[in-house]
């Protein structure tokens, strides 16, 4: 979700499904980078590579954050979007937004003519 249309994109609204997921990647995705950073890490100060038992107690805290963190009802309790919707809402929602979208006042533009 953030990745393709965040708060930094400032969006005039931002509503999430259910089944939606706020993080960037997935958990096992970041479990495997994290791991393999921390093994060339292990690697470069001459430890040895961590164990089979070491890496899964290694991704298991990382997995648990990422599934409780990702979720939309975790984003939407901090107010960093506009809530969750039912799908089968959604065209009715669209329409509010797109309708209040178009009348609310338009900023004065900041910015001077481009010559090409």
């Amino acid at each position: 979700n953030y990745g393709m249309c965040g708060r930094a994109y400032d969006p005039r609204f931002l509503f999430m499904w259910p089944n939606s997921r706020i993080s960037v990647m997935g958990g096992p995705q970041a479990a495997d980078v994290l791991t393999t950073v921390k093994q060339d890490q292990r690697h470069r100060n001459g430890s040895s590579p961590m164990d089979q038992e070491e890496v899964d107690s290694f991704r298991a805290p990382i997995l648990q954050k990422y599934e409780e963190e990702g979720s939309p009802y975790y984003s939407t309790a901090r107010l960093w979007d506009d809530g969750v919707i039912d799908p089968r809402d959604t065209r009715d929602i669209l329409g509010l937004c797109i309708s209040a979208s178009l009348n609310s006042p338009f900023p004065d533009q900041r910015y001077g003519v481009f010559r090409m």
